[in-house]
């Protein structure tokens, strides 16, 4: 199993917290929450995302498996190692997700910034 990259281990450290302002922080300012096709874009949509369907209704999440992805779709080229950062852009990470919203398995598959430092893209799948 990969490490989750520390922008990814924040966002789900911040949702299990309950912590708004620190899942939002994990995005790059003009980052993307991909939920089934419904695009969030930007710190505001994407605190607001959270407040309705993540955060607001105690969503918890419980890592199953972690790894790298290989050109998942929402991480076109995520795979590739950064020189900046020595490891990939991108990670597939597979939980369980509880609270008052949806429950049961889901995949995310995350596209970092170029510098590792924040997500540039979150896409939600089965």
């Amino acid at each position: 199993m990969t490490d989750l990259p520390p922008p990814v281990a924040e966002a789900f450290a911040a949702t299990n917290a309950r912590d708004l302002g620190r899942f939002v922080a994990a995005f790059a300012d003009d980052g993307v929450i991909d939920d089934w096709g419904r695009e969030f874009r930007g710190h505001d949509e994407i605190a607001d995302w959270s407040r309705r369907e993540s955060i607001g209704v105690q969503q918890t999440f419980s890592v199953t498996d972690v790894r790298a992805s290989e050109g998942a779709e929402g991480a076109e080229d995520a795979e590739a190692d950064d020189d900046r950062t020595g490891g990939p852009r991108g990670v597939v990470v597979l939980a369980d997700v509880g609270g008052g919203g949806f429950n049961g398995p889901s995949t995310f598959t995350f596209r970092l910034t170029p510098d590792g430092a924040a997500i540039e893209r979150m896409t939600i799948t089965a």
